[in-house]
């Protein structure tokens, strides 16, 4: 009877066999993730807090407009007013202070709104002239819904206007508003680098990633200055010559 041969794996080379057989089995989902089309990389971006066009929401049918505010005519002759998604990609979850009551007559250009984020304020411009309705009250109480549904639950002001089809003819519309967006994130990539290297340089290798990709929510994490900056230099310039 032939006796029984015992060998410890540990002592051959069999271990080196295994660990290559582990190296190569971790390895398979990676070149199935690297050889998969674009859009599943467009997924990734938006799992790891990236802000790119991508990942914007642009409604073709309302208007945008240059100070990041859009607006939409109901059949019933109202007009909704809100914050543009990019926007809101930019600052993160925001409270919102409304300035204007039901009754009162606004113009365009005139101040609606503050938002705000841990003492750190924005002023938002109305888009146009009209009489105040109603503001969204939802809002004050689930503050979420304009980072989550911008366009839809997430109005702000209904206005009865004045003087829409001469006002909102510079607006952005469908395809337009689209390029526009893409350029404006462009744009704000310019007063970023700019900013942060004034006022906070450690953190522009944090907001910036590799190949100049935006972290999401990039304001969230900035300081006051560079969001008085973004007021002045990124946001008011957009209200000229509306």
């Amino acid at each position: 009877m032939e006796s029984f041969s015992y060998t410890n794996i540990f002592e051959t080379k069999g271990i080196e066999y295994i660990a290559i057989i582990i190296f190569f089995v971790m390895l398979i989902p990676f070149w199935i993730l690297l050889n998969k089309k674009v859009p599943i990389a467009k997924q990734i971006k938006k799992a790891l807090g990236y802000l790119t066009a991508n990942i914007l929401r642009i409604p073709q049918g309302i208007f945008h407009t240059k100070n990041h505010t859009w607006t939409f005519l109901e059949k019933n002759g109202e007009a909704k007013v809100g914050l543009d998604d990019l926007l809101l990609h930019i600052t993160g979850e925001v409270k919102l202070r409304p300035l204007k009551n039901s009754g009162e007559m606004i113009n365009k250009g005139d101040l609606l709104i503050e938002i705000e984020q841990n003492g750190k304020l924005l002023e938002v411009f109305s888009p146009i002239s009209g009489i105040i309705l109603n503001s969204n009250v939802d809002i004050n109480a689930n503050p979420e819904i304009l980072n989550e549904d911008p366009y839809g639950n997430g109005w702000i002001y209904k206005i009865k206007p004045s003087n829409w089809k001469v006002e909102t003819h510079s607006y952005f519309l469908a395809e337009e508003a689209t390029d526009w967006s893409k350029k404006e994130l462009d744009r704000f990539k310019d007063f970023l680098s700019e900013s942060i290297n004034k006022y906070s340089p450690e953190q522009s290798m944090a907001i910036l990633q590799d190949g100049g990709e935006l972290r999401d929510n990039t304001l969230s994490e900035l300081p006051d200055e560079v969001w008085k900056d973004f007021q002045k230099d990124f946001l008011n310039d957009g209200v000229q010559g509306q």
